[in-house]
């Protein structure tokens, strides 16, 4: 990236090759902190060949801060108007149609100027489904599997490591044998899992009825922790694991994106399974920062290319 001109609150950057205009880089995004546009922009392009690597050829669903966290929101799914013309785009039909023909347009972000471009938007995350698209557009079977362990006050962290290794013994069992844990950057964890081979999107087989499965039966072994159904009143305590993430139209937060939930940044961060054993002993698991998401993928490598 060159360095920038100043310009009435915008500049003019060049990334990849591409001409990108960004503004406002001092505009504070997380309050609490005083993190700033200009510091997110850096954290993106720290971590940008392991975050590419988790959106290349998935529709992506934006959710937008355009004041920083503490302002108002939005989810983001079409391109918006005035978007770069070398975007990569794909037009699927819309996951809430039901066959009333409404399509949508999402963004392909391939390269380090999209990922500027769609985070000098205030796009602080970034979700994706758990199936990518071929060149031609067409969506594709799902590439992995992914269970959301989120947990209801007083559990927490800690729980979440316990039904997370209780998960990765019951994948291996159905043939999931490389797993990779991530603390969600906002209450509990995702847990991935790379296929055994060719799977297919709905029905038997599928990640959905695999995961279900698992959490149907984690649930009836250990009923005090694990939660398969999203029951408010029965939450308390527990441990709910969401096995629907892997209906195809809904999505997750990217591993590597941050969170903007908080006044404080936070990441959607993959972890060693050491330290989560660690955790469910222990009690010590916490969500992971930028700065140290930047410091493990320096000292560890990328761990989700463990499921390529």
């Amino acid at each position: 990236m060159t360095p920038p001109e100043p310009e009435r609150g915008r500049v003019g950057v060049t990334v990849d090759g591409r001409v990108l205009t960004v503004s406002s880089l001092d505009k504070i995004l997380f309050p609490a902190t005083g993190t700033t546009k200009g510091e997110v922009l850096a954290y993106v392009a720290a971590v940008a060949p392991a975050l590419l690597d988790q959106l290349a050829d998935r529709p992506l669903t934006r959710v937008r801060w355009p004041h920083g966290t503490a302002g108002e929101s939005f989810f983001e799914k079409n391109v918006p108007a005035g978007a770069p013309d070398w975007v990569r785009r794909v037009t699927l039909d819309s996951p809430g149609s039901r066959g009333a023909g409404d399509r949508v347009t999402y963004p392909l972000i391939d390269d380090l100027a999209g990922l500027t471009w769609v985070t000098n938007l205030g796009a602080l995350e970034l979700h994706v489904p758990q199936w990518r698209v071929a060149a031609d557009g067409t969506p594709q079977p799902p590439d992995r599997l992914v269970v959301d362990l989120d947990p209801g006050a007083p559990a927490g962290l800690a729980e979440c490591a316990r039904v997370a290794i209780l998960a990765r013994e019951a994948l291996a069992r159905v043939g999931y044998v490389r797993t990779v844990p991530v603390t969600s950057g906002s209450k509990g964890m995702q847990l991935y899992a790379a296929p055994p081979g060719a799977i297919p999107a709905t029905g038997d087989g599928s990640p959905r009825e695999v995961a279900k499965a698992i959490a149907e039966d984690l649930e009836r072994r250990e009923p005090a922790l694990v939660l398969s159904s999203m029951a408010k009143a029965k939450r308390p305590g527990k441990v709910f694991l969401d096995w629907s993430q892997n209906t195809p139209a809904k999505t997750t937060i990217c591993p590597y994106s941050l969170r903007g939930k908080r006044d404080t940044p936070y990441v959607a961060a993959p972890r060693d399974w050491a330290e989560v054993e660690a955790a469910a002993e222990h009690g010590e698991l916490w969500q992971a920062t930028p700065e140290e998401v930047m410091a493990r993928l320096s000292a560890e490598g990328d761990l989700m290319a463990t499921l390529r």
